[in-house]
């Protein structure tokens, strides 16, 4: 499925991919939910890179955080790249080295209409705040950190 989405002020407009488009995985970790998640978590959808098209490049900046290891105590800077607009803030999307193939449009930046779920898998809910309330459906999967199963995996499971 072809995505089109666009930051707040329109000096960023992109095109991508995605043989993943639902928005089902909701992320409470402390990065997605303070960089893109004002309600207490970002939804981040599955896409292929090689085909994100953008335009206004140059108005996108890049964050990588750090991330401090619970062991051992010592932060490293994360190699995942978080694009957002220099000029409204939006957050529009995730790119990892890593994974060099894969990139994950926030859904709040994607302007295509996007199909309905039929469950949620809510992420890093140990990372929550007690502010924050899990609206989870009878369906949805609930876990404290990463769950095993992927974005591409949920999407064959569920058919779609």
């Amino acid at each position: 499925m072809r995505l089109e989405g666009s930051c707040h002020c329109g000096k960023i407009r992109f095109a991508v991919e995605s043989a993943h488009p639902y928005p089902f995985n909701l992320c409470y970790c402390s990065i997605c939910r303070k960089t893109a998640g004002g309600g207490g978590f970002a939804i981040n959808l599955g896409a292929d890179f090689s085909s994100l098209d953008v335009q206004g490049q140059s108005n996108i900046r890049i964050y990588s955080a750090n991330i401090q290891d619970e062991q051992s105590g010592k932060v490293e800077k994360s190699p995942a790249q978080r694009s957002f607009c220099a000029h409204c803030g939006s957050a529009l999307w995730v790119w990892d080295p890593r994974w060099p193939d894969l990139v994950h449009p926030f859904a709040s930046a994607i302007d295509t209409e996007l199909p309905m779920p039929p469950e949620r898998t809510h992420l890093m809910l140990a990372s929550r705040p007690s502010w924050v309330t899990v609206n989870n459906g009878p369906e949805d999967k609930l876990f404290d950190g990463y769950p095993d199963e992927s974005i591409a995996e949920w999407h064959a499971r569920q058919g779609v």
